[in-house]
């Protein structure tokens, strides 16, 4: 009797591969996982007359977002942000703009034009990230194509070819074709053949021929899709080297080339035209005159039917009380302001860590990479800066600005280092990919969000974002989630289970809200004193 492979076992075998994203696709298509959906919270209408109060700390995405659903459904808001200007990482460079880096602090250099800029934190938009997209429409913020991977870009490892940059297509389509190559062979094996009956197994021998481009004989000898050493438009076409899978298996981009663009990479990409800092834009139109800027919280106080938030700006102390509190300070400053929260509450905030994240980035005299044949796109390298960005936009301008590092997860080896040696470091790590980097770039600059003012941290870290949570960290997790005292709310990618993403900063403001209005019984009148 044949046996058949079921859907769990599919999803399994295609687990084993490192394909998660494979895994996700194929678990919605079966109807295994729900398919997301937006989640805007229901908000009933304020009562005009005794409008309950809310006081935002932080305009980053996930207070802009509290402030924005909040105000349109009548609420007396108000937000207070620390810096002079709102966004929080969602941070646009451009010229004349200050890197407020503590020790470090810049001044953006760029020339004063529409297509220079950096953005220095956030600057993907996946399409699957709905409700960005959807505040996206809402706001009025054109959108773009943001070119993720693309082929003609590189990988450079000091392990392989001596050190030579080689082009994306060309690792990839022979580390696909070798790998091809020894399933199909293993697949022969009477052991492996026996889950699938006869058409299924040339089924699945068909697809494995078509991944790597084997010949007839199962072997991978090369594939044009790792472009053509010349010819192939009007006369035929000579095909590329082959690569030795030897050389290939010296680097750690052997991993990635096989599973590029899963999970946030993998849906068409997207970046606001302009800046990544336009969504900012957008909400603070919707908010004007909701917005205070320079203010220094100083204490936040729960009391009995509300809470109340001291701050100083411009050298004078206030206090403001409000019925709650939404509030996007990471945890790890908010611990050194005073409060009177709940043990187990401060616990969950000092229990959260910050990760480190740096980037860099130059101006360039030419777009010297639309030479080679790139428009977008990404190069890997196993070097400190270990990625080297290529913009999107600004197609056969003059000019540009690259991305010339960017360590999410670390950047301290460049901390340590002077401003000057920080630059020269990308420099001549990026002479290794492009010959002539040196004279093509000028006016660098440098960002390492653990040492930026009002945030000295990038992305919270707990420690899984997949389901490896302790029964104790689970636990703060959870406590962090909800309202201390029942008026105080953390909100951000710090109560997210998959940080670092404006998408998870924006649930986390609507799951607030929801929360907030469950408890206050679906209505907008609640006891408490007004601001």
């Amino acid at each position: 009797m044949t046996k058949r492979v079921t859907r769990r076992e599919l999803l399994t075998m295609l687990a084993a591969t490192g394909t998660s994203a494979t895994v996700l696709n194929a678990s919605a298509a079966l109807g295994m996982i729900p398919d997301t959906r937006l989640g805007i919270p229901e908000i009933p209408r304020a009562d005009p007359i005794n409008r309950p109060s809310i006081v935002i700390l932080g305009a980053g995405i996930s207070g802009l977002t509290a402030a924005y659903e909040l105000d349109k459904a009548g609420y007396d808001c108000v937000v207070l942000e620390a810096a002079p200007k709102a966004g929080g990482r969602c941070l646009t460079v451009r010229h004349g703009d200050l890197i407020d880096e503590v020790g470090n602090p810049q001044i953006c250099d760029f020339d004063d034009e529409p297509h220079m800029y950096f953005n220095a934190g956030p600057a993907r938009i996946p399409s699957s990230h709905r409700n960005l997209m959807h505040y996206c429409k809402a706001l009025g913020v054109e959108l773009e194509i943001f070119i993720n991977e693309n082929k003609e870009c590189y990988y450079q490892d000091d392990a392989m070819f001596k050190g030579k940059p080689i082009k994306n297509r060309v690792f990839t389509t022979n580390a696909r074709g070798f790998m091809a190559e020894i399933m199909a062979k293993n697949f022969n094996n009477d052991e492996l053949e026996r889950p699938f009956d006869r058409y299924e197994a040339e089924a699945l021998i068909s697809a494995m021929r078509a991944f790597g481009d084997l010949d007839a004989d199962e072997l991978y000898k090369g594939s044009f899709r790792a472009g053509y050493a010349k010819g192939g438009f009007i006369d035929h076409g000579e095909q590329t080297e082959v690569v030795a899978l030897h050389e290939l298996l010296k680097s750690r981009f052997m991993n990635s080339a096989l599973t590029a663009n899963e999970g946030e990479t993998g849906p068409v990409l997207f970046q606001p035209v302009g800046g990544m800092d336009k969504i900012v834009q957008g909400f603070a139109r919707e908010l004007r005159n909701k917005i205070y800027y320079d203010v220094v919280v100083t204490s936040v106080q729960l009391q009995d039917n509300g809470v109340a938030i001291e701050y100083q700006h411009n050298g004078i102390k206030y206090l403001v009380e409000a019925d709650y509190c939404f509030n996007c300070i990471p945890t790890h400053l908010m611990t050194g302001i005073d409060n009177n929260f709940p043990a187990d509450y401060q616990e969950a905030m000092h229990h959260v860590r910050r990760g480190e994240a740096y980037k860099s980035a130059f101006q360039t005299k030419t777009r010297f990479w639309e030479k080679d044949d790139i428009y977008g796109g990404i190069t890997w390298t196993n070097q400190p800066i270990r990625q080297i960005w290529y913009p999107p936009h600004g197609l056969f301008k003059e000019k540009g600005v690259i991305l010339a590092a960017y360590d999410f997860g670390g950047g301290m080896h460049f901390t340590r280092l002077s401003q000057e040696e920080r630059l020269e470091t990308a420099i001549r790590q990026g002479e290794k990919v492009h010959s002539d980097y040196r004279q093509q770039v000028e006016k660098g600059i440098t960002i390492a969000w653990h040492r930026m003012n009002h945030m000295l941290g990038c992305a919270a870290r707990w420690s899984s974002s997949f389901g490896g949570m302790s029964a104790r960290e689970e636990r703060l997790y959870h406590t962090l989630q909800a309202p201390a005292g029942g008026r105080h709310y953390t909100i951000g990618d710090q109560v997210s289970l998959h940080t670092a993403w404006q998408e998870s900063a924006i649930l986390s403001a609507h799951w607030a809200i929801g929360d907030m209005v469950k408890r206050m019984g679906g209505t907008s009148s609640m006891p408490g004193r007004r601001v």
